[in-house]
């Protein structure tokens, strides 16, 4: 059985192209079909894929088995007349509770085939090519036709729509007044989490980013402590952080937690994670330890700004206590980071809400 939180994450998602692409150069098509609305309790988020070959093969999932024959059936006429369909489905409660769901719902499925004289192995390469170099693009599908235009960050005079969700990492499906109904999907490298400090905190965080599909690196340069037999399955360096941090690449999907609680372990991973594009950075520490911290990596040469990236105390404010506690306050903070603004936005909200309550 798939890890739960592998099912849906991005690194299923490449799964699903990848089969796409050798089943595309292998026959010449594919049918590739996309979750782009759902209502109601959805076993597979909006941009959940499944990639059919001409013999019936197929990578992926769209319902959790709901409607995946459906699915398929639809997807081998798609692949015969190369017409795209947009396909609605209700989920029956009954049913949805076969697949683990408190309820039914709605689904939308976007249907379309892939082939080399329209550009299908070119998208295909290029969405792949960019998940290698962990850069994030976003596939604009106007559903009428099919017509595919894909988006960098350093495509110029990016809608403001596509810039957001290239941020976000969310999918929409929008109305255009021109076009019609139009699928943007942001296709973004799985989230990473790199760990400074092979701790107990570290080991429950690394289960927490399985289960929940995030990318973990930890590193610690004390070997008895970055060992196979504690952190198992785990990607370990068991190196310096100013050596192992340019190995790895901080990039706009990594989120830096320093747990050593060692100082001349943690600051040499700050100096490097406060001047990259990281999306968090968090350090385990008491408020008078963080004070000291500041001090130092101040007459280390870092700027006001640079040290007031560096969130302290690390993880949300659950009144954590235990290793496994602090792991969990870690964990939803970086996923809150992950989410962006909008999620921040609402977190603030019910902060404000439980505290007015108290």
């Amino acid at each position: 059985m798939s890890d739960p939180g592998q099912v849906h994450s991005a690194a299923a998602r490449v799964g699903v192209l990848r089969a796409a692409r050798d089943w595309l150069e292998r026959d010449g098509r594919v049918a590739l079909a996309t979750v782009i609305d759902t209502w109601g309790s959805a076993p597979v988020p909006v941009g959940g894929q499944l990639a059919i070959a001409a013999d019936g093969s197929f990578e992926g999932s769209v319902s959790g088995g709901c409607i995946e024959g459906e699915v398929i059936t639809e997807a081998e006429e798609v692949l015969n007349d190369g017409r795209p369909r947009t396909l609605e489905f209700g989920v029956a409660d009954e049913t949805a509770w076969r697949v683990g769901l408190p309820c039914g719902g709605q689904v939308r499925v976007f249907v379309e085939r892939l082939d080399r004289s329209g550009g299908g192995l070119e998208f295909l390469k290029k969405a792949l090519a960019a998940d290698g170099r962990r850069e994030g693009i976003l596939v604009r599908t106007r559903l009428s036709d099919g017509q595919r235009t894909i988006f960098e960050k350093t495509t110029p005079n990016i809608p403001p729509e596509v810039a957001s969700r290239l941020r976000s990492g969310e999918s929409k499906l929008i109305k255009t007044p021109d076009e019609g109904e139009v699928f943007l999907h942001a296709m973004l490298p799985p989230a990473r989490i790199v760990v400074i400090g092979a701790t107990h905190i570290a080991q429950v965080l690394c289960e927490l980013a399985r289960l929940t599909g995030y990318e973990i690196i930890v590193i610690d340069p004390r070997t008895a402590f970055a060992s196979p037999e504690r952190f198992p399955g785990v990607t370990l360096l068991a190196e310096w952080p100013q050596d192992a941090l340019p190995q790895v690449g901080l990039d706009p999907y990594t989120a830096v937690v320093v747990v050593a609680h060692v100082s001349h372990i943690d600051d040499e991973a700050l100096k490097i994670a406060v001047k990259s594009n990281c999306l968090y950075i968090g350090a385990l520490g008491s408020s008078r330890n963080h004070a000291k911290r500041r001090q130092r990596l101040t007459e280390a040469g870092l700027s006001e700004e640079e040290i007031g990236r560096i969130k302290n105390p690390i993880g949300l404010d659950i009144g954590a206590q235990t290793p496994a506690e602090i792991a969990m306050a870690i964990m939803a903070e970086v996923i809150l980071a992950v989410r962006g603004p909008k999620a921040e936005r609402k977190n603030q909200r019910a902060e404000a809400q439980y505290a007015a309550s108290a």
